[in-house]
């Protein structure tokens, strides 16, 4: 289990760009000087860029021929090694990130790029490079005391909840890519993933928390939207299905593929039609995953807050399915009406 901790973080060098939509040509402006911070207001900004941070799924820097090649991983690389060259550093990243903002439903923002150190990760202090974009600004109120009245205004800012954009690189396995944290809040869908892809270019570090993300979220996709069109499969029985693969990764420490299978999944012909689904949807998503690996609790966590276990009927009831599918049955009454029978033992 990774060890992430910003108790004794320090920041070291702050700098705040402008960045606009280059498809509906708007600009970007560049500060030629270190952002100010006033000395109060240090808390909270850290509480903004670093709060949305989890030891959850690492990237690192990646290229299709050579690492070096890949634009900010050299940026990267310089500022490490010179920090002095910061600035010019930083205008540099703001340009990479301009020229990638060329969807239309990229916003415009501010786009902060800082220098921290005394960061614990795992079992040291290391430094890292912080790449934030602002883009969300909302209205908030003022209420000022004057004399015999107050005054009322709003002004607008970002919430403190954290950045809607943002990566963290830590100087760590630089040989390989760094090691490096990602946040992107602000919209899930394939257009919006130029911030990983096109920007960072970064790929998955293959560990435990990876793989276990990765396969719960094969047999979710097999269980939700593959297993009804080749068997005759109730709601009540997916939902089974899917407690029992949470189950499974909360119970074992580690994974054995041929063992979930049979344990999870049971019926022969299911097992071969999971198979079947897992290689193609690996292929077609470039999934590299192990048949055996250690599980991450984290990831299974993680995936357990999507993995739904309510039967929705109508807007009259919700049934929350934990246990023994055996004990609810469905049926047909002979005027058309659905219905489920529950069987329990005690009322709570």
């Amino acid at each position: 289990m990774t060890t992430l901790d910003f108790t004794k973080v320090e920041p070291r060098r702050l700098i705040t760009h402008h960045i606009g939509n280059k498809l509906r040509d708007e600009k970007y402006q560049l500060s030629d000087e270190e952002t100010q911070v006033e000395e109060e207001t240090h808390e909270f900004l850290l509480k903004y860029f670093l709060s949305p941070f989890k030891a959850e799924e690492f990237y690192s820097f990646t290229h299709p021929i050579e690492l070096n090649s890949n634009d900010l991983y050299a940026v990267a690389v310089g500022i490490f090694s010179n920090p002095s060259a910061f600035v010019g550093a930083s205008q540099n990243i703001a340009k990479l990130l301009y020229e990638q903002s060329m969807h239309p439903k990229i916003k415009e923002g501010e786009l902060n790029i800082a220098i921290f150190s005394n960061i614990l990760l795992d079992e040291g202090m290391v430094d890292a490079i912080g790449i934030f974009k602002s883009e969300a600004d909302a209205p908030f109120i003022q209420m000022k005391n004057r004399k015999s009245k107050f005054i009322i205004k709003h002004e607008y800012g970002f919430e403190l909840k954290g950045v809607e954009k943002g990566c963290l690189i830590f100087n760590v396995n630089k040989q390989d890519g760094y090691k490096i944290l990602i946040v992107d809040n602000t919209n899930k869908s394939i257009e919006a993933q130029y911030w990983k892809d096109d920007f960072l270019k970064v790929t998955p570090v293959i560990n435990e928390f990876h793989q276990t993300n990765q396969f719960l979220g094969i047999a979710k996709n097999f269980v939700t939207k593959q297993l009804s069109e080749e068997f005759e499969v109730t709601k009540a029985d997916k939902i089974d299905l899917l407690n029992r693969s949470v189950e499974y990764f909360k119970t074992h420490e580690n994974f054995d593929k041929n063992e979930f299978e049979h344990e999870v999944l049971q019926n022969t012909e299911i097992i071969n039609s999971f198979q079947n689904f897992d290689s193609v949807y690996r292929q077609d998503n470039g999934i590299e995953l192990s048949d055996n690996f250690g599980i991450s609790p984290q990831a299974v966590k993680k995936q357990a807050r999507v993995f739904k276990s309510v039967l929705k009927l109508d807007k009259n009831f919700h049934i929350y399915i934990h246990g023994d599918k055996d004990l609810i049955e469905q049926g047909v009454e002979a005027d058309g009406r659905k219905y489920y029978k529950i069987y329990f033992q005690n009322e709570e």
